[in-house]
């Protein structure tokens, strides 16, 4: 039954380490909007996806090494994703949609765009989680 609840949850989860990572990338992005040869970086939610899931299920299968990566095996071990490898597919280039003579290819408009809407979808994912939680506490309860 617990398995059934925390599935449910765990791709929201891996959903907000992704999209903090891509919050990351572009607010790099925009502080480099001045840099000379500054090439912009995004994630490709997509591939992120499927590979923190993947991941997540790997880790899940193999019990021995979530309680080995614990101080006690009866802890749950916070999920990371890691993109800042460039082995990775997730973290990928931006196409440079306006020319500039330094060479950078951020576009500020594009970026803040990316950036607020990437915060929104964070915020939505948090909604969910949350109102999820909330209706689990409520079944528990008996309310």
């Amino acid at each position: 039954m617990l398995d059934k609840m925390t599935n449910q949850l765990g791709f929201h989860g891996n959903a907000l380490l992704v999209r903090s990572e891509r919050q990351r990338a572009i607010a790099s992005n925009i502080a480099n909007a001045d840099t000379p040869g500054y090439v912009a970086r995004d994630i490709k939610f997509t591939a992120a996806m499927q590979e923190a899931t993947q991941a997540s299920e790997r880790s899940a299968r193999n019990a021995e090494s979530r309680a080995a990566s614990t101080s006690n095996p009866s802890h749950i071990p916070l999920p990371t994703v890691r993109f800042h490898n460039d082995r990775d597919s997730a973290l990928g280039y931006t196409v440079q949609t306006q020319p500039s003579l330094d060479n950078n290819t951020v576009d500020l408009d594009r970026e803040r765009a990316s950036f607020v809407d990437n915060a929104v979808r964070y915020e939505a994912t948090l909604r969910f989680i949350n109102g999820s939680a909330k209706t689990m506490l409520s079944a528990i309860q008996g309310q």
